[in-house]
């Protein structure tokens, strides 16, 4: 492959990031992550804060098919659009130009908007509950007591802006080219078996 786009979508605290970084660092491409936000905010002239803050959320508004709208411009000329729409347009465009060089995108409905390029290659990353809890608590600081219940409420809220906004099923195993679970891998492994999957597909990794 000349051209690759990996994106992964993953269920809270179990370690969907780190692997995307580690991914992009073994192979020599840009890693694309909250970075969106800040592009998406100088396109659309809303402010990051915004952006991040009402990201995940969607509104009771009926919205047009994101195919409706090819771009973020176009899709701005509907006049009642909602805000949290015109945030999504302005995302997607971003990604979509950010797709047309190798790289790895956590996130954002990527692997739907991006679901026609031949070089996409779609993860979605899980972990058991405790484990996600546990990485909460370490490495987010999250209360002890609240983890496990706060990870069902992201995930959910996950779950409801991809249905939202693609019309499918946030995890539907039918959705993905690979889906790892870290409880059993680990972080380091997964990054092992995508790569293997990867180079079988003749994507090569940086020597060092």
């Amino acid at each position: 492959m000349d051209k690759f786009i990996i994106t992964i979508s993953r269920e809270f605290g179990s370690g969907g990031r780190l692997i995307g970084e580690k991914l992009a660092a073994r192979l020599g491409v840009e890693f694309y992550d909250r970075s969106i936000i800040q592009m998406a905010a100088e396109k659309s002239g809303l402010s990051y804060k915004f952006i991040e803050q009402n990201e995940e959320n969607v509104t009771n508004s009926l919205i047009f098919n994101i195919s409706a709208a090819s771009s973020f411009t176009q899709a701005m000329t509907y006049f009642d659009t909602p805000v949290n729409d015109k945030t999504f347009f302005a995302q997607a465009e971003v990604i979509r130009e950010l797709a047309k060089n190798s790289c790895v995108i956590v996130g954002r409905c990527a692997d739907y908007i991006l679901r026609e390029d031949p070089a996409l290659v779609r993860l979605f990353i899980t972990a058991d509950l405790d484990d996600r809890a546990r990485r909460a608590v370490e490495e987010y600081q999250y209360p002890s007591v609240t983890a496990a219940e706060k990870i069902r409420k992201i995930d959910k809220s996950r779950a409801n802006y991809y249905k939202y906004y693609t019309g499918q099923p946030w995890g539907n195993l039918h959705n993905y080219d690979l889906i790892i679970n870290t409880s059993f891998t680990g972080i380091l492994g997964a990054v092992s078996v995508i790569m293997t999957m990867l180079e079988e597909k003749g994507v090569q990794g940086k020597a060092f």
